[in-house]
Order: structure tokens, then C-alpha cells, then sequence
């Protein structure tokens, strides 16, 4: 028996990568300081898992920015925009360029699409595709880490990004073909790189293909016969771990056995029922190993060994100890690094702590499993029964009142009084807003001014009032900026906020916080997601304070900025031993106490972001339907307790919107704002195509990248937009929150977007 890792986090234990890629960005720092940053991480994480006793080691598990572009440049697909960059920046600015935007040196590049990875709140950046796309070697990153590794001395073992997943994660951009096509182009250079590899030494590659967890038809079936049976007859000796997660493999699973791995992964965390089912196969009379992913690679709950080895025992029985890997179910890039950091009681209590494992602890449950399933390490086990035990029975977690209120939600809890043709009149008879109104999504610039001054009080070292006094100058600072350039629907800027989950999450009871679990979400962006280990509520208002200052102080609405129940659940680290359903309907509940209480202070326009609805959707469709069901409904049962002339917005980003557009609908959001720019406008279609009732403000401006789009730029996006959607139901805003980014892009990129809109006002009049 052996043990392995898939992944582990590239950011950091305190983020050291985030900070050395911001000083490069500034232009504070060289790319060489950035590049040594990148090569002591990885060292300092291959020699922790190496020490740790795991017997092979992940490389090229890291990433400047993201591993689906690093594949990209890889294989030479490089857009035809980014050629004269191409031949002229070197590839670790090419890699920024192509995520960021260019814009400067007499060039103006715009980024690359980025979208979900799966149904995870990672973000990668979408491949693009032509007709006549031609790949080839390009970048050798994956070559050398693995030199660079086995300098070190290390066990490594090469990941990459399969290639079925690789042209199906990204998109054409020409119609009249379809990606996979381009496959027999992409295989070559696919078998290029494992050649090189195999020179250097390379037992073991790991070639992800999470692809297979999702609904394939035949022809993408085919696809992978074809690409595993070449890479086995031109390698017969290379042992190829072939890696899938986040599901079953489901109705791939047949033709998943006749690919000739060595070792085939399965994620038993979301899906234990499969062992059962490929045990059940003649597998047993084949040449086939398995890797067990028997440790939650995607939450932080410490791993219930007892059940871990009734799974691994289960295998043993039927393959024997030899042909069997021990691993955690997917990359543990989407957990925090080490729970050893957090030290601070005032954060996360002893109690709640003993139950929580991070990247570094997860590695060692690993290595534990395999001692434990070998007969020896006894102790281990004995404590790990323990903690789970006083999980369970720990007074901290349930409230029965919560309970018993969930319990009593009723049908029409969940349904605003009226129609929305009723509220629509009713809210522009009360609200008085232009067409084309302009607003932002909520969040202006979190200067470093801000995050001192926020470090300062919670340090002791500022006063309330003096905390408080500063965040009414910023609050107060901004709303008069959004009056002069002429924005009619205000936000406050949301300056007390440190993220958009935690803020709200440390004013709920049932929720506790890390100092340091921070992971990534995209690039550099790092979120610290909330804990929540118990039931959750609303012991007092949480945003009441400072969205009724900053209304106090204008004669224009200011939009009440709230999180939705169902993003607060995805982004946080959630509680396993209930339904999430039930854990969202008591967020929902919640957030509807803290929208009442917006109302009756005079608030008029109320946004509940749920950029995460999308992402939480199963992969499978057969399981969509039970969870779009309690999703939607967790967001109307926060949204309807107001009334007809309350108007409601919703924000989601970056996710395609297609397959659930009905589901959108029936969110029965007044306005729905949504990431647009990046596509040009073409994440429209399906709201046009389905003819959506309520009004939407396609995002006319990517604010995750640092270039200021000009007014024309926006204007033909607002013209692109009016094409498929009636004049009379669009909105003009970013397409999402300006957190990151700096003043100067700000205004000048929302001064260009009120005089956008002003032109199609003019322009285009509206009935």
C-alpha cells in the first residue's frame, strides 16, 4: 500500500505568493524576486510532503496563476490578440497578460475569460479555441519542476491537466466546429511532453481528467479510449494515475475501466457508494490499481478514521494491500495550508479546532490511514475517535429554536406579494429612475489606508470611535463622488467590510474564523472562508448601521448590500453531519430578518448577491433538480419579506447561465446583475433566448482586470446588449464588486460607464 497527494496549495501559509505577485504587478519588485518566491514555496511544500512519508509527491501542482493556463501555454494556445505580446514579453508577463489584460507600451489587450472551476469557487481561465487552431510545445514548465524536484531529491510525480478536459474547459471562438476536434492537433504535443518526461526520469504521471465526472456522450467516450490507448502504446512502461473528482465516474465508469492506467483515482468523499461499484467489476482480475481519496481534500473536518478504513479494508479484501494508493479526494488547493498557524483562541476555540484539519494535517491523515490499515500506530486511532465523539456531542452546535423555525417555514414564505409587472410599476413609481439607470455592485476600493486602519482597531490600537469616524469620511467621501459623476443608484462602499462571507459570518451565531485559512479563489484574490460548525442566526442587525449613514447622506436610494444564503453556504467551510439544505434555510432565514429591518429604515433598493448559486450546482444532471429546488427557494425566503416597492437586485458572476436560466427566473430577483464584458456580451444570449421577464445590467467592464475600458468600448457593449434585450429592462453597472481594485482605474472606469449610458440614453429612447 502507498500513499499520495494530488495537489497542494501554491498560495502559501500566510499568503507569501499573493504578496510577491501584487509587489511585481506595482512594479515594486523584480520578476526575479517573484520567481525565487514561486521556487522556495515549492520547495518548502514538496520537502513538507516528503517528510510527512508520503511516497509520491505532486509537481507542477503549482501555478504563478492558474494551472488550465499554465496548459494553455503549455500546448502554445495562445490567442491571436496576445501574438505581438507572444514574441515579446517574456512567458511569465505573457502568462499575466493573458489572465490580466495589457494595457500599456501603445498596446490594449483584454483578458481571457475566466469561470468556475467545476462546481468549486476556484476560477480558471478559459481556453480559447479557432477552427484552425494549431498547438505545440511551448512552455516547459512541467519538465522543469520535475527536474527541479528531483534535484531536491524528492519522489515526484508530474500532474497535468489531461487533455480531453483541457479542450473541453475551454471554448471556440468561431463557429462551425466543435473543440474536441482539434484533439488529434493536441495529442502530439500532449505525447511531446510526456517523452521529455519519461528522459527525466518520470515513473508516475497524474493526468487529471475531471471531465469523467460529468454527463459525456459517446463521442467524447471514444475520445478517451483513443487518447489513453495512444499515450499506453507509445509509454508502455510509464505508470499513468488517471485522476478524476468532485463525483462519481457514474455512467462513464465502463469505459473508464478499459483505459489501460496504471491507477485509476477515486473521490470517495463525494461518492463512496462507487468503490462498491467498480469492486463489483472484474477489476479484480486485472492489473488495475486504486487510489482511495478517502481525505476530504475540499473541507476542513478532521477525517473519521473509523469509516476511512472500513473503505480501505472493503479494497483490501478484494485487491490486497498492494494494488491500493491512499490519497485525499481531490487537490488540496482548496484547502487552507496548516492548522498549526492557528494559535488564537479569540478566532477559533480549542474545542471547535480539535475537529478541523488543513493541507499540512491532511497529508499527515493520509499517511495515517496507511499505518492504520497496515495494523500499527493504535494510538492514532484512538485519538481520532475521541475528536470525532466530541464533535458530536458538543452542546456548541444546536439550537433549537433555530430548529424549530426552520421547521415551521411555510409556502407562502418564499413569494413576494405581487407579480413583478406589479412591482416594476410600483418601484419606478417610488424610485424615479432613469433608463439605462447606472449603479455599481457594491464594494469600492479596499485602499491599504482602509486595511491598516481596520488592523489597527482590531489590534487595539485605534478606538471604536476613532474606527468608526474614519469609516464615515470613506463612506461619507464616497457617496459625494457617485453623486458628481452622476451614478443614480449609490452603494457606501462597504469600507467595514473585510469579505463579502466573513463579514457577515462573524455577526451570525453557529460560525467561527481562522487566522490564516486562507485559499485561492483566482490569481492573487485569497479568501478566508467562515466555519460554519453549528446552527446558525441572527443575533443582531449586521448592515443597518452603515447603509442607513450612508442614505442619511444623500437624496438618491443607496442599495442595502447583502450576501445570499446560498453563496454564504458555498464559500464557506460547511458543517457535514446535516442536509446543506437545512444549513441554507437557516442562513436564508437570516438574511430576511436583516432585509426587514433595511425596509423599515427606508431603504428602498436591497441587493443580495449570489454569485454562487451556479457553482453549487451537482454535476450530474440528475441531481440538479433537488438542488436548484432548495436553492431557489433559500433565496426567495430571504428576498420576499418586503414589499412590492422594495426593489430586490441580485448580482452572480462568472457563470454560464444556459442550463439553469429558468431556474434564474423563478429567483424572481426585480434585477439581476451579471458578468458580461469578458465575453462581449455573449452570456446574454440565454437570457434573451429564454426572454427574461425581469431587468438585467449586463456588467459593461471587467474590473478583474486593471486596463479602464473607454466610454465607446462600453457603449458598443450597451449596443450589443439592447440588440437581444429590450432597452427597458437593462441596467449599466461593472460586472462585479470594485474591492481590488485601486481609485485612479476606478473612477476612471465609472466616469466612462455614467457617460456610456448617458450616450444610449440619449441615443436610444426608451418607452
Amino acid at each position: 500500500m502507498r500513499t499520495h497527494n494530488l495537489g497542494y496549495p501554491r498560495i502559501g501559509s500566510k499568503r507569501e505568493l499573493k504578496k510577491a505577485s501584487e509587489l511585481y504587478w506595482s512594479g515594486s519588485s523584480s520578476a526575479q524576486d517573484l520567481l525565487d518566491t514561486g521556487k522556495k514555496l515549492r520547495q518548502q511544500h514538496w520537502e513538507l510532503q516528503k517528510d510527512a512519508g508520503l511516497d509520491l509527491v505532486p509537481c507542477n501542482d503549482f501555478s504563478f496563476y492558474d494551472q488550465v493556463l499554465d496548459t494553455s501555454l503549455m500546448v502554445g494556445a495562445v490567442p491571436e490578440r496576445y501574438k505581438a505580446l507572444k514574441d515579446k514579453l517574456p512567458q511569465l508577463d505573457l502568462l499575466f497578460a493573458m489572465a490580466r489584460g495589457y494595457q500599456k507600451d501603445g498596446h490594449d489587450v483584454t483578458a481571457m475569460e475566466m469561470t468556475k472551476w467545476f462546481d468549486t469557487n476556484y476560477h480558471y481561465i478559459v481556453p480559447e479555441f479557432t477552427v484552425k487552431q494549431e498547438f505545440h510545445l511551448f512552455s516547459t514548465k512541467v519538465i522543469d519542476e520535475f527536474n527541479e524536484a528531483i534535484a531536491l531529491g524528492i519522489p515526484a510525480k508530474p500532474v497535468l491537466l489531461g487533455p480531453i478536459t483541457y479542450l473541453l474547459l475551454g471554448k471556440e471562438k468561431e463557429n462551425g466546429f466543435h473543440r474536441l476536434s482539434l484533439l488529434d492537433r493536441l495529442l502530439p504535443v500532449y505525447l511531446q511532453v510526456l517523452e521529455k518526461l519519461t528522459e527525466a526520469g518520470a515513473e508516475y504521471v497524474q493526468l487529471d481528467e475531471p471531465y469523467l465526472s460529468l454527463d459525456l456522450d459517446d463521442e467524447e467516450r471514444k475520445a478517451y479510449l483513443k487518447v489513453y490507448r495512444a499515450i499506453k502504446e507509445r509509454f508502455p512502461h510509464l505508470k499513468v494515475i488517471l485522476a478524476s473528482y468532485f463525483e462519481c465516474y457514474g455512467n462513464n465508469l465502463s469505459t473508464v475501466l478499459q483505459l489501460p492506467v496504471h491507477t485509476l483515482h477515486l473521490d470517495l468523499v463525494r461518492c463512496s457508494s462507487q468503490l462498491s461499484d467498480i469492486l463489483s467489476t472484474g477489476i479484480a482480475d486485472q492489473h488495475t490499481h486504486l487510489s482511495l481519496g478517502v481525505v476530504d481534500g475540499r473541507n476542513i473536518w478532521k477525517n473519521d478514521y473509523t469509516q476511512s478504513l472500513s473503505l480501505i479494508s472493503k479494497a483490501i479484501d478484494k485487491l490486497g494491500a498492494g494494488r491500493l494508493w491512499i490519497a485525499p479526494s481531490c487537490s488540496l488547493l482548496h484547502s487552507p495550508a496548516d492548522l498549526d498557524l492557528e494559535t488564537d483562541e479569540a478566532y477559533l476555540k480549542k474545542e471547535i479546532k480539535q475537529w478541523m484539519a488543513f493541507a499540512k494535517q491532511k497529508v499527515q491523515e493520509v499517511v495515517a490511514l496507511k499505518k492504520l490499515a497496515q495494523g500499527g500506530s493504535p494510538e492514532l486511532l484512538k485519538e481520532n475517535v475521541q475528536a470525532i465523539k466530541n464533535r458530536n456531542t458538543s452542546s456548541l452546535i444546536h439550537n433549537p429554536a433555530v430548529k424549530s423555525r426552520v421547521a415551521l417555514i411555510a409556502s407562502g414564505d418564499d413569494q413576494r406579494h405581487s407579480s413583478f409587472t406589479v412591482r416594476k410599476s410600483k418601484q419606478q413609481a417610488a424610485l424615479d429612475l432613469p433608463a439605462y439607470p447606472t449603479t455599481t455592485i457594491g464594494s469600492f476600493p479596499q485602499t491599504k489606508e482602509v486595511r491598516s486602519q481596520r488592523a489597527k482597531w482590531k489590534k487595539g490600537e485605534l478606538s471604536e470611535k476613532e474606527y468608526e469616524a474614519f469609516l464615515e469620511q470613506e463612506t461619507a467621501d464616497s457617496i459625494h463622488w457617485q453623486e458628481e459623476i452622476g451614478i443614480d443608484v449609490l452603494v457606501h462602499g462597504e469600507f467595514e467590510r473585510n469579505d463579502m462571507v466573513e463579514y457577515f459570518g462573524e455577526q451570525l451565531d453557529g460560525f467561527a474564523f481562522s487566522q490564516n485559512g486562507w485559499v485561492q479563489s483566482y490569481g492573487s484574490r485569497c479568501v478566508k472562508p467562515p466555519i460554519i460548525y453549528g446552527d446558525v442566526s441572527r443575533p443582531h442587525p449586521m448592515t443597518l448601521r452603515w447603509t442607513s449613514f450612508a442614505q442619511s447622506l444623500t437624496t438618491k436610494w443607496v442599495k442595502g448590500m447583502l450576501t445570499g444564503p446560498v453563496t454564504i453556504l458555498q464559500w464557506s467551510f460547511v458543517r457535514n453531519d446535516q442536509p446543506r439544505s437545512e444549513t441554507c434555510n437557516q442562513i436564508a432565514l437570516a438574511i430576511r430578518d436583516e432585509v426587514v429591518d433595511l425596509e423599515k429604515a427606508g431603504i428602498k433598493v436591497i441587493q443580495i448577491d449570489e454569485p454562487a448559486i451556479r457553482e453549487g450546482l451537482p454535476l450530474r444532471h440528475e441531481n440538479w433538480a433537488s438542488y436548484l429546488d432548495w436553492a431557489v427557494c433559500a433565496f426567495r425566503i430571504a428576498a420576499s419579506g418586503v414589499k412590492d416597492d422594495t426593489q430586490i437586485h441580485t448580482h452572480m458572476c462568472y457563470s454560464e447561465f444556459n442550463d439553469i436560466i429558468e431556474h434564474i427566473a423563478a429567483m424572481d430577483a426585480d434585477v439581476i446583475t451579471i458578468e458580461c464584458s469578458r465575453s462581449q456580451m455573449e452570456l446574454l444570449d440565454a437570457f434573451a433566448t429564454f426572454k427574461y421577464p425581469n431587468d438585467i445590467g449586463p456588467g459593461v467592464y471587467d474590473i478583474h482586470s486593471p486596463r479602464v475600458p473607454s466610454t465607446e468600448e462600453m457603449v458598443s457593449l450597451l449596443r450589443k446588449a439592447s440588440a437581444v434585450i429590450p432597452a427597458a429592462q437593462l441596467w449599466v453597472n461593472p460586472d462585479c464588486g470594485l474591492k481590488t481594485r485601486a481609485w485612479p482605474e476606478t473612477k476612471a472606469a465609472l466616469e466612462a460607464m455614467v457617460s456610456a449610458a448617458r450616450s444610449v440614453r440619449e441615443a436610444v429612447p426608451v418607452a
